[in-house]
């Protein structure tokens, strides 16, 4: 019987998602895997330019992969003809992959699997298998949607995520150095989840987001690092819709994410595994090494932008 009385728990928030009839799963790398499992996928090509979290997942479920370069566009090199259960993983590296491109890998590959957690706003094109992450543009602990016609014939259990918020509800009364070490435990939760439908807690906190508003924000701030760093940008980058970061090459990106740091404005370096393992003078290793994905997200206006940009352009 249902518990009826006592405390209340979190209210039920409007239901008022931006992403409908999608498959609703925990983590975008176990999207990936009901993708492998439901399509039965022998092997993929993936990119060398790509989290290590991905070639782990693979290697612990003994999933066939090779990897491939892409070029200076973000688009892949890649010229071999794939065999009916082979796929190409294609990531949408900051939104800059329009999807007239994403189209037209479609007509050539066929067998594609689109990687879009950099592009959550970006609708997916018909027929082609399209991977969202929630947590890389919202203040969820984790969350992914999946578009697919392939049905995993597995009953999944329902996550639970209450135990993952920690140090998103620490940084919302705190600061984010204060709970920078949770933020990493709980990106260590990640390597041996199983897949598992999107939680309760953040299924509803994704239905009460004011999307409209996280747009427009995103948008405006996007706009204003473009106008102010495209002459100062060594790459060539596209405007779109609700962008995850402003992505600046410079030659100058050690020093300037460290000098930054101090004045507590913190610009990762994506995918250090790529940096580490690749070699010297290919696109992926200077991509990974340079480019500093400077935040333009909701929780920034106008002021922030001038404020960030004002001491990037000291060491610029």
């Amino acid at each position: 019987m249902k518990e009826i009385g006592g405390y209340f728990e979190l209210d039920q928030f409007i239901s008022n998602h931006y992403h409908k009839n999608m498959i609703e799963l925990n983590t975008a790398r176990n999207a990936l895997i009901y993708l492998v499992k439901s399509k039965k996928i022998k092997k993929l090509y993936i990119p060398y330019y790509l989290c290590d979290s991905i070639s782990n997942v693979l290697d612990k479920k003994s999933i066939q992969y090779e990897y491939y370069n892409i070029d200076k566009n973000f688009n892949p090199i890649f010229d071999k003809i794939l065999l009916k259960n082979e796929y190409l993983y294609i990531v949408n590296y900051y939104g800059q992959i329009s999807n007239d491109n994403i189209i037209l890998f479609k007509n050539k590959f066929h067998n594609i699997i689109l990687d879009n957690t950099h592009a959550f706003f970006q609708n997916p094109v018909l027929d082609v298998d399209t991977i969202y992450s929630c947590r890389k543009f919202f203040g969820v602990p984790d969350g992914a949607y999946l578009y697919t016609d392939s049905v995993l014939r597995e009953e999944l259990e329902i996550d639970y995520s209450k135990d993952r918020m920690k140090h998103i509800l620490g940084r919302f009364e705190g600061t984010a150095s204060d709970y920078y070490n949770e933020f990493n435990k709980n990106d260590e939760y990640f390597k041996e989840l199983p897949i598992r439908s999107m939680s309760k807690l953040t299924k509803n906190l994704l239905g009460a987001i004011d999307y409209v508003n996280t747009i427009k924000c995103r948008n405006i701030n996007f706009k204003y690092l473009y106008d102010n760093l495209k002459n100062e940008n060594i790459i060539e980058v596209q405007s779109l819709k609700g962008a995850f970061a402003y992505p600046l090459y410079t030659k100058k990106s050690i020093e300037i994410r460290t000098e930054l740091i101090k004045e507590k404005i913190y610009i990762p370096t994506l995918w250090p595994n790529v940096v580490e393992y690749s070699n010297l003078d290919s696109v992926e290793y200077n991509y990974a090494l340079n480019i500093l994905p400077l935040p333009c997200d909701q929780r920034y206006n106008l002021v922030d932008m001038e404020c960030m940009l004002k001491k990037l352009k000291i060491y610029l």
